[in-house]
């Protein structure tokens, strides 16, 4: 079922961080080395919070696209504006979910509820399998740069766009 959340009291955070997991603990151990795997881990989803808390859901046009069943969170996205359109964050899958299409079914959510919008998304030039799901979206690369919602710019990722 898909769930839309416009505020981080709709969200099960702690079932939203399992979609994360992997990525929140490469990212412990990038930003915090000196901490055990278990206090990185903490650090990370606590910053995580926090940003959804003091930046993310200030907006009132950003939302949360989950892809859930019986309250487990499968896959999750943040949309968000940018340019003239809309930027996908933040596309994961749970790890035991991968492989099944949840994050193709969820972008395609997210496609059909917007007609008409143009719908952009930075990926990593080596996430391969984000790259190929893009493509199978209907998104075409754009860039071989990302300019980032903070206007950071980074060559490690592209910008893809999808126009309906």
């Amino acid at each position: 079922m898909l769930m839309i959340a416009n505020s981080l009291r709709q969200l099960n955070f702690s079932a939203l961080m399992t979609v994360y997991a992997e990525g929140n603990r490469e990212n412990g151990l990038l930003w915090y080395p000196e901490l055990s795997p278990q206090e990185q881990l903490l650090q990370v989803e606590q910053g995580f919070y926090e940003f959804l808390r003091e930046e993310f859901f200030r907006s009132a046009d950003e939302r949360y696209w989950i892809l859930e069943e019986q309250g487990i969170y499968l896959s999750a996205l943040r949309l968000c504006s940018f340019r003239d359109g809309l930027l996908v964050e933040a596309l994961e899958t749970a790890e035991e979910y991968r492989g099944r299409g949840f994050a193709y079914s969820l972008v395609r959510e997210v496609l059909m509820q917007n007609p008409g919008r143009k719908i952009y998304s930075h990926i990593g030039k080596r996430n391969t399998a984000s790259l190929r799901l893009h493509e199978k979206c209907g998104f075409r690369r754009i860039s071989d740069s990302a300019v980032y919602l903070d206007g950071s710019v980074t060559d490690r990722s592209f910008t893809y766009l999808y126009e309906a």
